[in-house]
C-alpha cells in the first residue's frame, strides 16, 4: 500500500518529470522558425505561362509556392481568364493571390533593347499597355473587385525632373485610389532608381515625396544589389517601409538574374531584418530564364535553406 509519504515522492517525480518534458518541449518549439509561404512572381514564366496557365499553375503549386504576384500577360485579362476565374484557379491549388503588377506610364521600349521573340524567332506582338497615368482608377477596381490586396507599379518613368515629379504624382493619386478601394500600393524598383539626378539618388527623392502612408515599397534584391546598396541599410533608414519584396538573385559577372542560391545576393541577413523591413510576402522572380521550372524549383528549394537560417 502507498504512504503518504511514497505518495509525495511519487507525485513530486512526476511533476518533476512533466515539468522537465514540458521545458524540453518549449526549447524545442523555441528553436523552429516558421516557415514564411513562398510565393512567386509569373513573369518568371513569360512567355510560356499564356500558353496553358492552368497546367502552370499546378506545377508552380506542386513545387511548393503558396502565393502569387500576377504580371504582364500577352492574353486579356489576367492570362485570359477573368479575375474570379484566375482567382478560383489559384485556391483551388491552395495558392494565395497576393498582388498584380502594373506600369505607371504607357510602356516605351529602352534604347537598344532587343525585341522579345517568341517560339518561332519573331518578334512578338504585345496588346496595348494599360497604366496608371491613364487608367488608373480601371485598373485599382479591377484588383479590388478581384480580392487582390495589392496593386504594385512595376516601373515608370523618371528620365528627367519632370517625368520624376510626374510619376510621384501619379503614385501618390493611385495610393489614394487604392486606400478608398480597400487595397494597397507598392512600388517596384529596379537598378536605375539608384543613379543620381540632380546631385541625388532617385530612389531617396522618391521615398522623400510618396506619401508613406499611401505608397509602399517593393525591394527586388538583385537590383538594389547590381545598384550597390545593402538593403539592410535601406531597412534601418526606412524601417516598416518594404512590405513586399523580389528575392532575385544576381550573377557574380552582375549581367542578369540567376536562381537564388546561384548568385552573389546575400539573403541571410536580409530576411534576419525582415521585421525591420516591414516584409509581409515575398516573392522568387528570375527575369527569362531558359528553363523557368527548373529556376524556380532551386530557388524554392534554396529559399527553405535560408528561411533556416535567417
Amino acid at each position: 500500500m502507498t504512504n503518504r509519504r511514497q505518495f509525495i515522492r511519487k507525485s513530486g517525480a512526476m511533476l518533476l518529470g512533466a515539468s522537465l518534458i514540458g521545458n524540453r518541449a518549449n526549447f524545442l518549439l523555441n528553436q523552429v522558425k516558421p516557415s514564411h509561404p513562398v510565393g512567386l512572381q509569373l513573369f518568371t514564366l513569360f512567355p510560356g505561362m499564356d500558353k496553358d496557365p492552368e497546367g502552370a499553375m499546378k506545377k508552380v503549386a506542386a513545387i511548393g509556392y503558396r502565393e502569387i504576384e500576377s504580371a504582364f500577360s500577352t492574353r486579356p485579362g489576367f492570362y485570359g481568364m477573368q479575375p474570379k476565374a484566375f482567382k478560383d484557379l489559384l485556391s483551388g491549388l491552395g495558392m494565395r493571390w497576393i498582388s498584380h503588377h502594373v506600369i505607371g506610364a504607357p510602356f516605351k521600349m529602352p534604347a537598344n533593347a532587343k525585341p522579345i521573340l517568341d517560339a518561332s524567332g519573331k518578334p512578338m506582338a504585345f496588346p496595348k499597355m494599360r497604366n496608371l497615368r491613364d487608367n488608373m482608377q480601371e485598373l485599382v477596381d479591377e484588383v479590388a473587385d478581384a480580392g487582390v490586396p495589392w496593386l504594385v507599379c512595376a516601373n515608370t518613368p523618371f528620365e528627367t525632373k519632370e517625368d520624376l515629379d510626374q510619376s510621384i504624382e501619379t503614385l501618390n493619386k493611385t495610393g489614394t485610389a487604392c486606400k478608398k478601394a480597400g487595397i494597397s500600393l507598392a512600388y517596384h524598383n529596379h537598378d536605375k532608381e539608384f543613379e543620381r539626378q540632380d546631385g541625388r539618388v532617385i530612389y531617396d527623392t522618391m521615398l522623400e515625396h510618396l506619401d508613406p502612408s499611401l505608397v509602399k515599397m517593393e525591394l527586388d534584391l538583385c537590383w538594389v544589389t547590381k545598384a550597390g546598396v545593402d538593403p539592410v541599410d535601406l531597412f534601418k533608414k526606412h524601417p516598416g517601409r518594404f512590405p513586399l519584396w523580389h528575392v532575385k538573385d544576381l550573377s557574380a559577372d552582375k549581367k542578369g538574374p540567376v536562381p537564388v542560391g546561384e548568385g552573389i545576393v546575400d539573403f541571410v541577413p536580409v530576411f534576419a531584418h525582415a521585421k525591420t523591413a516591414g516584409m509581409q510576402h515575398f516573392f522568387v522572380e528570375h527575369d527569362m530564364p531558359a528553363d523557368a521550372y527548373a529556376s524556380i524549383t532551386t530557388s524554392y528549394k534554396n529559399v527553405e535553406k535560408i528561411l533556416a537560417k535567417a
